[in-house]
């Protein structure tokens, strides 16, 4: 599986983006799709999950209402809304697919950052 995240850049405080994660290759293995992040000098976190069959979400709390993952099945794309954006959500987000067979993130995109502005 081949992830391809991009979406990400520059914004003030308050403002909006949308990241895109488009997934290809061996994609019939996949059971969802994930974001997550890693700010400098900071562990890699979770930021929210979508399973393909039946879209259920699920989010960290630092994002909850903020935040919403979506996914178009047909293209093998996920997304992440970002709305009402603090500076402390500034960071390299990835995305990551869940494998059907192990219910773990086996493959991951290169990331896209993300800065906003105070």
């Amino acid at each position: 599986v081949q992830l391809q995240a991009f979406g990400g850049g520059l914004v003030q405080a308050g403002g909006s983006l949308r990241l895109s994660c488009a997934a290809s290759g061996r994609t019939f293995s996949i059971d969802g799709m994930g974001w997550f992040r890693q700010a400098p000098g900071k562990e890699r976190e979770f930021v929210g999950s979508i399973r393909w069959s039946g879209g259920r979400t699920n989010y960290a709390d630092s994002v909850k209402g903020r935040f919403t993952v979506s996914s178009d099945n047909a293209k093998n794309t996920v997304y992440l809304q970002m709305n009402s954006l603090k500076p402390e959500d500034t960071a390299v987000y990835y995305c990551a697919s869940r494998s059907s067979v192990s219910l773990s993130y086996d493959y991951w995109g290169q990331g896209t950052e993300v800065t906003v502005s105070s």
